[in-house]
């Protein structure tokens, strides 16, 4: 039977959640401000937002509403609140992920307690908390902190569905799968297969009543995704931002392409591609790394989420082992119905998919490891008078010591030391373990300390070493560098030789831009020197925007500079057909535009071009007609064009 909060908890179970709890606002809160923007192409849409309430609701990257990110708003319209309320600067738009991060790790232990009790959801909690990618992602304003809060809220939604066969739990998990979709569209619809599954199996009444719960909760699903989707729709494409991402001025396509089955196929027009087509670069590869399973192990992933991936794996076993017999509504069963089905799902979506696919995306797992460590885990433990229990324990804390020095090995110039550490305690407390059935309590406690050290070792060292670390830019990476392993297409595009992502130094507060380059790229943004920026702002207010420049992540941080809008040609990856050459004309004509920042991504027709109606990408139509028609010059180390002058109103 599930455990009810009216059931008392041990004295020692709340003060622990306390500290569990804090300790995760101290890990996530401290010295957040280091990052500076992080991620500025959303820090800009943020800024956007606070602007200009059009530029909030469709998530537009300038307040001048030319074109928006390439994601749906939802966790734009969280941090767009908190910055209208608190200024936009690192602190606002970065500690609601902070809080999400909190927020995870205290629903995540409520959802767990209810069906395999405190011990198991406070050992949970503490497996999200101290997992690196997840460190990473609640310090940083990537959507993936809303997605994974609002994915472990519909879970604790489902199991209190079953536990009141409640119509109304089950619809509210529904429309909070649904707001998942509007923070990162299909990658919500991943639990989808595991709630299904547990409510069939688990919740009470007749299969036909189940079926028309799970029926109301689709409507619900629907309603809370669609009606964004609707309204963008439906609104005049002339009276309303393009929709970044996409070819054709649609949602629709966003949804089913670049940001839907292309990142399972490849097939991603618009996207950065190796060759026409899709961006498949080989059986079993694409230029996003090798694709299978094995990718969650590799040294761009590994570090980032597996620590307890195999632990994990394996209690999901002996959790199966032990509940095969059970009745139907066994709460044990439903747990690794729910929890292993949504790791299964999500990891091999992450395995396999051919298109776009960083890391971090990897931090949708940390909810369900840390399930099925704490509920596999305090499993066996109650039955470790038996041998097979205790030897299923002592495998499972092999097994993670093994891969923990090998996760360790792969940067094995930081903190060596730690290597020797895990391995030795880690290999001792595994063969003591197997003693647990003749133990004393005072031994088996010591032994479960121990084994418990020796599993998160590795990932809470990772997880300082990311808290103590600055991020920016577009590929954030969580703990200290490790060696490739993998050549030609396994590495991240842009990656250095040691296989993280390329960073500069950080946009935002002044002494972190004291080594980043005036000028951005495709993936980082720029800090612009101070006789850029005054150019930049002279005379600002006459013109809907201060310049314009091929890609988003450029113009972001010439945007965040100025504070005033930059034109983002071509959007994320330059490759949006938005503005045309003529728009652009128009607007320059119009005097809507003062400079053209030369140097921006995609704009020399490179892989991140899709071809106009000429042959080549509506931003080298640009580029080419600017650098025909106006004079260069250099302002603060980048080439400008003064756009002021009296121009053309057509392409020659």
């Amino acid at each position: 039977m599930p455990v009810r909060w009216s059931q008392p908890d041990p004295g020692w179970v709340r003060p622990t959640l306390v500290v569990l709890l804090v300790t995760t606002a101290g890990l996530y809160l401290w010295s957040l401000d280091s990052s500076g923007w992080a991620n500025a192409y959303y820090s800009a849409a943020v800024q956007a937002g606070t602007h200009s309430w059009k530029a909030f609701f469709f998530g537009s990257f300038d307040w001048a509403n030319l074109i928006t990110v390439d994601k749906p708003p939802a966790a734009l319209w969280v941090m767009g609140l908190s910055a209208r309320l608190f200024g936009v600067n690192s602190w606002s738009i970065l500690a609601p992920q902070a809080a999400m991060g909190v927020a995870t790790v205290g629903v995540l232990y409520a959802t767990v307690r209810r069906w395999a009790g405190s011990g198991a959801g406070l050992l949970a909690g503490t497996v999200v908390a101290l997992t690196p990618v997840a460190a990473l992602m609640f310090r940083f304003n990537n959507p993936d902190a809303l997605l994974v809060l609002l994915l472990t809220l519909a879970a604790y939604a489902v199991v209190r569905a079953i536990d009141h066969d409640a119509t109304g739990w089950l619809a509210t998990a529904g429309a909070l799968v649904g707001l998942g979709f509007l923070t990162k569209m299909l990658q919500a619809a991943l639990v989808v297969p595991a709630f299904t599954a547990v409510f069939l199996v688990v919740a009470a009444g007749s299969l036909g009543r189940r079926l028309f719960q799970l029926a109301m909760a689709g409507v619900a699903m629907v309603a809370a995704s669609a009606w964004w989707v609707v309204i963008v729709e439906l609104w005049p494409a002339s009276a309303r931002p393009y929709i970044g991402g996409s070819q054709t001025n649609s949602v629709i396509e966003l949804l089913l392409g670049y940001n839907g089955l292309g990142r399972l196929t490849g097939h991603e027009t618009g996207s950065v591609v190796s060759a026409p087509g899709g961006a498949t670069a080989g059986a079993g590869t694409s230029m996003w790394g090798q694709t299978g399973f094995g990718r969650l192990f590799d040294p761009q992933y590994g570090g980032q989420v597996s620590w307890l991936l195999p632990a994990a794996l394996a209690l999901l076993v002996a959790v199966v082992a032990v509940s095969w017999h059970t009745p139907r509504t066994d709460r044990l069963r439903a747990s690794a119905i729910v929890w292993g089905g949504w790791l299964l799902v999500t990891a091999a979506v992450i395995s396999f998919s051919a298109g776009i696919i960083h890391p971090y995306y990897t931090v949708a797992l940390a909810p369900a490891i840390g399930a099925l460590v704490g509920v596999g885990g305090v499993t066996l433990w109650s039955r470790r008078r038996s041998w097979w229990a205790a030897g299923a324990l002592s495998g499972t804390l092999l097994l993670t010591t093994v891969w923990s020095v090998t996760l360790l090995n792969r940067s094995s110039q930081w903190q060596s030391w730690l290597h020797w550490v895990v391995l030795f305690v880690g290999f001792s407390t595994s063969a003591a373990l197997l003693l647990l059935p003749v133990a004393g309590r005072r031994i088996g406690r010591g032994l479960a300390v121990s084994a418990l050290t020796v599993a998160l070792a590795g990932p809470a060292a990772y997880t300082l070493q990311t808290v103590v670390t600055a991020h920016s830019g577009s590929l954030p990476s969580a703990g200290p560098t490790v060696a490739m392993g993998l050549g030609g297409p396994g590495g991240i595009p842009g990656a250095t030789p040691t296989g993280r992502p390329p960073t500069g130094a950080l946009p935002g507060p002044p002494a972190a831009n004291r080594a980043q380059p005036p000028a951005g790229g495709l993936l980082d943004a720029g800090a612009p020197r101070a006789e850029l920026v005054d150019a930049l702002t002279a005379d600002a207010s006459s013109y809907t925007w201060v310049a314009a420049t091929v890609g988003a992540n450029q113009a972001a941080g010439y945007q965040l500079a100025t504070a005033s809008p930059v034109m983002a040609l071509g959007g994320f990856n330059g490759s949006d057909p938005s503005p045309t050459l003529a728009q652009f004309q128009r607007d320059v004509a119009d005097g809507r535009v003062h400079w053209f920042i030369a140097g921006g991504s995609g704009g020399s027709g490179g892989p991140m071009a899709v071809s106009g109606a000429s042959g080549t990408s509506t931003t080298e139509q640009i580029t080419s007609w600017v650098t025909r028609s106006f004079t260069p010059t250099t302002v603060g180390g980048v080439t400008v064009y003064d756009l002021s002058g009296s121009t053309p109103a057509t392409s020659t």
